[in-house]
């Protein structure tokens, strides 16, 4: 084989020609060559919820898959933006990647100054798990269905009170879009967490919740919540007795929770194939979709692709919610 300054005597063209073969060589090499080491996997919440158990599930197996460690490193703050960006700046060589939420696709619309493009900073490489939220009320209020509540809600404009987890959020998001679609009033009451919102549900001081299936569970089987429907486009498999919000009278409506994987933008593609691969099987073993369900999550398993588009719908259809709804996160 020639060496380069045996090639510069054939002229600038040739060596230009020479050198970006070469490099062209080198994302297939480092692919070739993936994992030499340790991989870390960012949750950009706190250990505990929802995304850091599915992070751990699949980082458990991963390792397996790899023959390296996969290092799971929460790093919660600004509702998710803190773990990104970390992950958004990271080498694109495959040895960072995060965790995501559909709160990243909210983020876009409501946060201002967010440091790192959502579409452009970062590469879809699989969608883990969705889940739904159930609509659950206190049995005070005299409604079995949804189009009870509905009515009763419209008899009562500004009377009835649905909280979340906090402003901006999805729980928020997904009773903003039911009074949008409904045509109802009803008042946001936000608080600092999902469980702290479930104890004023329970004890009458609001009225309704988006809640996940997993935190209702215990106080429907008790009786002291009523769930009226799912937020999903189909029923949960969790859930199979309880409608969509579709199906129970709000046409157009849903809302799914879900959590995937990505890594920084110019990862090398090969590498993202595996990754996807692997994940995707991962989340479809037994074991995990049991742990996965534990938590009222569904696993997917998507290709890259696949969840490239997801991400990019979610982000528009988000956006025309927060114009509609005049939502903002302050």
């Amino acid at each position: 084989m020639r060496s380069v300054p045996d090639l510069a005597r054939f002229g600038p063209a040739v060596l230009v020609c020479a050198l970006a073969a070469a490099s062209a060589l080198e994302p297939a090499s480092a692919a070739q060559t993936y994992p030499a080491r340790p991989v870390r996997l960012i949750v950009p919440f706190a250990p505990g919820g929802g995304t850091d158990i599915t992070a751990r599930a699949i980082a458990l197996k991963l390792t397996e898959r790899l023959g390296q460690q996969v290092v799971v490193d929460n790093r919660p703050g600004a509702n998710g933006t803190i773990g990104m960006d970390i992950t958004a700046k990271s080498a694109p060589d495959g040895y960072t990647l995060s965790t995501m939420s559909s709160s990243h696709t909210l983020n876009v619309s409501l946060l201002k100054n967010v440091p790192y493009d959502l579409l452009r900073d970062l590469a879809p490489v699989t969608q883990a798990t969705r889940q739904p939220y159930s609509l659950v009320i206190n049995p005070t209020v005299p409604a079995k269905t949804v189009e009870e509540l509905v009515a009763h809600a419209r008899a009562r404009a500004g009377a009835l009170n649905y909280g979340s987890s906090g402003t901006g959020g999805l729980s928020h998001l997904a009773g903003a879009l039911f009074a949008n679609l409904a045509k109802i009033d009803i008042v946001h009451v936000p608080y600092k967490g999902g469980n702290p919102a479930l104890m004023d549900v329970l004890g009458g001081q609001i009225q309704m919740l988006f809640s996940t299936l997993l935190q209702a569970n215990p106080h429907l089987k008790s009786g002291r919540l009523r769930a009226l429907a799912v937020t999903t486009a189909k029923r949960s498999p969790a859930a199979p007795q309880l409608p969509t919000m579709a199906e129970a009278g709000v046409p157009g409506y849903e809302v799914t929770q879900w959590y995937g994987i990505v890594a920084p933008s110019k990862v090398p593609p090969a590498i993202i194939a595996r990754l996807s691969k692997e994940i995707a099987q991962i989340v479809q073993e037994p074991d995990v979709k049991s742990r996965l369900a534990a938590d009222g999550s569904e696993a997917v398993g998507s290709g890259s692709g696949d969840f490239g588009a997801h991400i990019r719908a979610e982000v528009a259809k988000w956006a025309k919610v927060v114009k509609e709804t005049g939502i903002r996160a302050d």
